[in-house]
């Protein structure tokens, strides 16, 4: 999803309703997690927290997402959002971290707990949770966009978990049920959030993106017609789902309207089968009089002029 039109539109009412609830549960969550002395309502609370934070930084990178190129932000501001994400998921990291600690410092000195309270403040969240994982779901996939996602997904399971713990103290007495819930949201907080880190850490790094290959990228472009070889081959991330290609080609030497034909081939082998609508491509002439089949060129048209840069800003067409 690129952020633009009625989508971006949506999406920012969806984050703004998201940051209100949000911000209002994490209210309720620490007066009563405080009052019925319960580290698993406080650790919701720090979880919502962190959400509200992700959730602002969303709404940011909307804003930014949807402004356009200028001179000095030729891409644009595409990574904003991949940025967001990053910087919130190191903060869950960071508070998941804090939760241990919690956690194990209350199993070695247990505090009474008031279980009915647990479980009417978490049935709140569940509910509240669960409607703002269903609308995020609704408004696109971007990275940014899922990070929250999976956040509230996160927060409507562990906070599930904080009811039954609730019910398994009302019915049993064992206080050491709260700190162990609270370790089992801090697992989730962190493993939720390292897959981001490790998705916007490579769009960042410029990293060939993960559901791309290299290997078969070449492949494909060498297949081409009039394609002898591709070398100095680079593809990367310009945001969560727009890749960008740069390459050189070696064709024959051939005239300038041929040239035309196989750039156009490359681009719509590169789009319709790999998702890349942004391509520089330079050709080189090949230095032999002739292109042979078995290095994956085939032969066309006369000897002519050479056409030795071929640039192909598809990106600007495919918004």
């Amino acid at each position: 999803m690129h952020f633009h039109g009625p989508a971006t539109d949506q999406t920012k009412r969806v984050l703004r309703i998201s940051l209100v609830l949000t911000f209002c549960y994490i209210l309720l969550t620490f007066f009563v997690g405080l009052r019925a002395h319960s580290l698993a309502l406080l650790s919701e609370a720090g979880h919502n927290t962190s959400d509200f934070l992700a959730l602002l930084l969303s709404f940011v990178a909307v804003y930014f997402h949807a402004r356009p190129a200028t001179d000095k932000k030729t891409f644009g501001y595409r990574r904003a959002g991949v940025l967001a994400a990053f910087v919130n998921a190191i903060a869950l990291i960071g508070i998941a971290g804090w939760l241990f600690v919690e956690a194990i410092e209350r199993l070695l000195h247990p505090l009474t707990v008031a279980p009915h309270l647990m479980i009417w403040t978490a049935a709140v969240g569940v509910l509240m949770n669960g409607i703002l994982a269903w609308m995020l779901s609704r408004v696109g996939d971007d990275v940014n966009i899922r990070g929250a996602f999976i956040h509230m997904l996160g927060d409507t399971l562990s906070t599930a978990a904080v009811i039954a713990g609730g019910v398994a103290i009302a019915l049993t007495g064992m206080q050491w049920v709260d700190p162990v819930l609270s370790l089992i949201i801090a697992g989730i907080i962190f493993w939720s959030s390292l897959s981001i880190v490790r998705e916007t850490l490579n769009v960042l790094l410029e990293g060939t993106p993960e559901n791309l290959s290299i290997t078969d990228i070449r492949r494909a472009m060498q297949a081409v017609a009039g394609v002898c070889g591709v070398h100095d081959l680079h593809v990367w991330s310009l945001g969560s789902h727009l890749h960008a290609l740069a390459s050189h080609v070696t064709i024959s030497d051939i005239p300038p309207s041929e040239s035309r034909r196989i750039l156009a081939d490359l681009n719509r082998e590169l789009r319709e089968h790999f998702q890349i609508h942004h391509t520089t491509i330079q050709f080189e002439k090949r230095d032999e009089a002739g292109c042979e089949v078995e290095d994956g060129c085939l032969p066309s048209g006369d000897a002519g002029l050479t056409s030795e840069h071929a640039h192909s800003h598809g990106a600007h067409h495919s918004h």
